[in-house]
């Protein structure tokens, strides 16, 4: 168990010193939910370090095997079973997705609260993958940093929305006063 333990740790050391040049791509992935930097590097040794292969995040989620199949034949759909693809690289975004999930207050966290009361864990975990897999074409092709948009950005678009109804109702004719932030509508 010793002997290979050491040959593990001398292993990550090696992919260490190989992927030092893309250290900056490395950390941008690993600040991903569900992403760590062991994952970080083995999707960069898979995908590269520019994802350049790959002309967009589609062509990138169909390498992958990451995409809803659409196997339909005269308007009728048949199969959404996910096409094969990198068996490797599938296999770790489900992973992180599942790690993604667990992630409190982030956003994989209210689209799997959202989706899998319709789909069962395992095709809103396919989901979660397929947006994971498009972000990371994003991050790597595009070079920007990942940023969390979960609850704070729900509760900015809430506000949005309640401002828009106060909006439409004083358009209606009925008079709206705000009380502690929140709205109450009194007919005019």
């Amino acid at each position: 168990m010793q002997l290979i333990e050491k040959q593990i740790s001398q292993l990550d050391q090696e992919i260490a010193d190989l992927l030092r040049p893309y250290q900056d791509q490395v950390q941008r992935l690993a600040e991903v939910p569900g992403l760590g930097v062991d994952s970080a590097q083995q999707i960069i040794a898979e995908v590269g370090p520019t994802a350049a292969t790959f002309p967009s995040a589609g062509n990138l989620s169909s390498w992958v095997g990451a995409c809803p199949g659409d196997d339909e034949s005269a308007g009728v759909s048949h199969s959404h079973r996910s096409p094969k693809g990198n068996r490797q690289m599938r296999r770790l975004l489900n992973q992180a997705a599942n790690a993604a999930v667990k992630y409190k207050g982030g956003i994989f966290e209210i689209l799997y609260r959202r989706y899998v009361p319709r789909l069962g864990h395992k095709q809103t975990i396919g989901v979660i993958a397929h947006r994971l897999c498009r972000l990371i074409w994003k991050i790597l092709y595009q070079g920007v940093r990942y940023e969390e948009r979960g609850p704070d950005v729900r509760k900015k678009s809430q506000r949005y929305r309640a401002a828009r109804m106060i909006r439409e109702l004083q358009s209606l004719g009925y008079r709206v006063e705000q009380a502690n932030s929140q709205s109450a509508d009194v007919p005019a």
